[in-house]
């Protein structure tokens, strides 16, 4: 680097001013050394005068290139009708042939005979000349100035040519010109100091403006970042996290514990995953079984049931975990076994599993965040209190709520956030009052209702990093540079 920077001190003190361009011409280098030799120069002092420049000129596409080689997709066309006709499919085989035909037919080299059955292609001229590739020869040759504005134009919206802006420096002598680089110094030592030399050296100055080396070290997602945020606001709100490492579920705790019927189409193996081995479970809390089974099937506390008869091997199947509601499930029993009823708030962060059809806001594995009070005459009104405050705390304050139907909550809502990147309304998730029908088949008190939700933790993670499509940030797709780049966390305070 250092010969090549006093080859352009030189060159500079030789023929001044002189373009960056010119000298990667001369010396045969590539554009990128020339421009970090002068970085290196600049490095010294005011060696040299560098004026900032832009130039712009036209070069051909990939597309581009393979005409001014094979011609023109009209020519193609052209030269592909034989004299007595072609049936126009056959003729739309020919690759770019879309393009190709209705330039052809526009020029009028070619005619279409509808008269027969299928329509036939036929010649309209005896001779063509291939304008598009004689013009992309001169201008890969340097002479697009002779070819009239209009049909470049043209030739940018084929995407036969595109302009390119070439950056460049102009390069003449500055203050303290020299035909010879010192060696700057780089620091400052005791010995100078006692010596005084450090009067008569020359030394480099610092970028504070460096960001330095990145660390090699692991990076966390957004989705991690977001899941702690959400974490901790359901820890300051007081809230236990409730255990949710069983991705296997089975069918009774998933969907009969939530009283949901055993004919509902969330049960299909359209919507949910089912597991093929183990394909059932078996061990159930026998009491608490039966009294599922008659409220299915014959009704009780004050409920008339589905009036049909309840299965016990539908509610052994075994499948991916649809929602993390079974985790509550079982912890609302577990919390109805103690002789003493304790007001319970619990949440959890994790996966469930859904037979979905993938687009930009739908997944097939996603994180649930699930929210559950048990409490002493809890109403629909606390429930939209918590979440007043539990998305404030996330910076959300456009909510809306929609009634819902769920068979495990009575009343029922569906929650909409405002996402400014789509322009519309999106749904972040479910929410309700569990039923009777489920509550006091666990054995809870009957002045004890539940409000729960399950929100889902990508979409407000895509809310607050600006993503439009939830494979941006899982799947394959993610720009793992996305993932290093972003901050510790965005979610506004």
């Amino acid at each position: 680097m250092t010969d090549l920077s006093e080859k352009i001190l030189h060159r500079v003190s030789q023929s001044e001013p002189i373009s960056t361009l010119e000298l990667s011409k001369q010396f045969q280098e590539d554009h990128q050394k020339i421009i970090g030799a002068l970085k290196s120069i600049q490095a010294h002092g005011d060696l040299l005068v560098a004026e900032p420049q832009s130039d712009k000129f036209i070069e051909l596409t990939e597309e581009g290139k393979l005409i001014v080689e094979t011609g023109s997709h009209e020519a193609k066309i052209y030269n592909a009708v034989p004299d007595d006709g072609i049936p126009q499919s056959d003729l739309m085989k020919i690759p770019n042939a879309k393009v190709g035909f209705s330039k052809a037919m526009s020029a009028g080299w070619i005619v279409m005979d509808k008269n027969g059955a299928a329509p036939v292609i036929k010649k309209k001229v005896h001779k063509i000349v291939d304008t598009v590739q004689a013009n992309l020869k001169l201008i890969l040759s340097g002479h697009a100035a002779q070819i009239a504005d209009s049909v470049k134009q043209e030739y940018k919206k084929r995407k036969l040519i595109q302009e390119v802006v070439q950056k460049s420096f102009l390069l003449s002598k500055g203050r303290d010109f020299s035909l010879t680089l010192t060696k700057l110094e780089t620091d400052l030592t005791a010995d100078m100091l006692v010596s005084g030399n450090w009067k008569n050296l020359s030394f480099k100055e610092y970028n504070f403006d460096a960001l330095g080396t990145p660390l090699d070290c692991g990076y966390l997602h957004p989705l991690l970042k977001v899941r702690f945020e959400f974490r901790q606001i359901f820890l300051e709100m007081g809230f236990s996290e409730m255990p949710t490492n069983n991705y296997v579920e089975n069918s009774f705790w998933n969907f009969d514990a939530l009283f949901q019927p055993q004919q509902h189409p969330a049960r299909d193996a359209h919507d949910t995953f089912f597991v093929s081995d183990p394909k059932i479970s078996t061990k159930f809390p026998e009491e608490y079984k039966e009294r599922v089974k008659e409220v299915h099937s014959k009704g009780g506390y004050g409920s008339i049931g589905y009036r049909y008869d309840w299965k016990i091997e539908e509610a052994q199947k075994n499948l991916l975990r649809t929602h993390t509601t079974a985790n509550s499930a079982r912890m609302l029993y577990k919390l109805a076994q103690q002789k003493q009823f304790k007001p319970t708030k619990l949440f959890s962060i994790d996966k469930v599993f859904r037979n979905e059809t993938l687009d930009a806001t739908h997944l097939a594995e996603f994180c649930q965040v699930e929210g559950v009070i048990a409490d002493y005459d809890v109403t629909l009104g606390d429930l939209i209190g918590v979440f007043a405050e539990f998305f404030k705390k996330l910076g959300i304050t456009e909510l809306e709520f929609k009634p819902a139907y769920n068979p495990y909550t009575e009343p029922s809502m569906e929650i909409f956030c405002f996402h400014n990147g789509l322009g519309k309304w999106i749904e972040l998730g479910n929410s309700g009052m569990f039923r009777p029908e489920m509550l006091l088949a666990m054995g809870l008190p009957e002045n004890v209702r539940v409000i729960a939700w399950g929100l889902s933790l990508e979409r407000p993670t895509m809310i607050k990093y600006g993503l439009t499509n939830i494979r941006d940030l899982v799947g394959p797709k993610v720009d793992l540079e996305m993932v290093q780049r972003s901050p510790i966390c965005r979610l506004d305070k």
